[in-house]
């Protein structure tokens, strides 16, 4: 004999009812994901238990496209229904509708920073564990992204540097073989003049030697040492001709004669 059809009417008895509660949950969450798989329908479930708990059912996950998408709709029947936004009970529904939403971005805040998990079950647990892996994957992405461009600006930077340094050290090479060069041409200059010199000094004292031997000579030819020519001293005064020197002219011979 098939089973009687249920009465629908609160469940006196609480333990009675705490498992009702559990197996027409976990029915409505298979049937939520059911249809958003066979019907390719987004689906969204809330479900708020005798206690408070939270129980939630999103396709994909995203309980706030699909809460954002119900809004925007309501929104658009509400304007089609009461043009009058100026109303008290318009600007009442709008903010009760603001409130939910900034509760819900909240709890999913406390969800992602670790805190307040005891109201989520194992699959709530696995979905919020996809997400965070997904946005480590993006930060990971972009992190290293940014790594490598920084990377890549030091490497044109270093690289810059080391072609300004080449240029240095190429002009420091110049200037040192310049300096060298002036170095030389200076020393050789001083040489030159030093040598310059010496054969001047060499001259001049060349010319008094012979100056001075000269005179000697001549003395020696007028005035004849005794002993050498003593008997031509002897016969008489000897004539200025016959000691006269062709090279030295007569004048000087007549100032050492008198």
């Amino acid at each position: 004999m098939g089973r009687g059809r249920v009465q629908l009417k609160r469940i006196e008895n609480k333990i009675n009812r705490q498992v009702t509660f559990s197996k027409r949950r976990s029915g409505l969450l298979k049937k939520a994901n059911e249809i958003s798989i066979l019907c390719d329908a987004d689906v969204g479930l809330i479900v708020f238990s005798t206690k408070g708990k939270l129980f939630e059912y999103a396709t994909d996950s995203c309980m706030e496209r699909i809460l954002e998408r119900y809004e925007r709709c309501s929104y658009a029947e509400r304007q089609l229904k009461e043009p009058d936004l100026e109303s008290p009970v318009s600007w009442t529904l709008e903010h009760a509708k603001l409130k939910g939403r900034v509760e819900v971005l909240q709890r999913n805040q406390r969800h992602y920073m670790g805190e307040d998990l005891d109201t989520l079950s194992m699959k709530d647990l696995q979905n919020l564990e996809h997400q965070l892996d997904v946005s480590l994957k993006h930060i990971r992405t972009r992190k290293n992204q940014l790594m490598n461009e920084s990377i890549s600006e030091l490497q044109k930077k270093d690289k810059a540097l080391q072609e300004q340094n080449n240029i240095l050290a190429k002009k420091i090479k110049e200037r040192e073989k310049e300096v060298a060069a002036s170095a030389a041409a200076a020393m050789t200059a001083a040489a030159a003049a030093m040598e310059q010199q010496q054969n001047h000094d060499l001259n001049s004292s060349g010319f008094g030697h012979s100056q001075h031997m000269g005179t000697l000579n001549i003395r020696n030819e007028i005035y004849p040492i005794e002993g050498e020519n003593s008997e031509a001293t002897a016969g008489g005064t000897l004539h200025q001709n016959q000691f006269s020197n062709p090279i030295i002219p007569s004048w000087m011979l007549h100032h050492i004669d008198g």
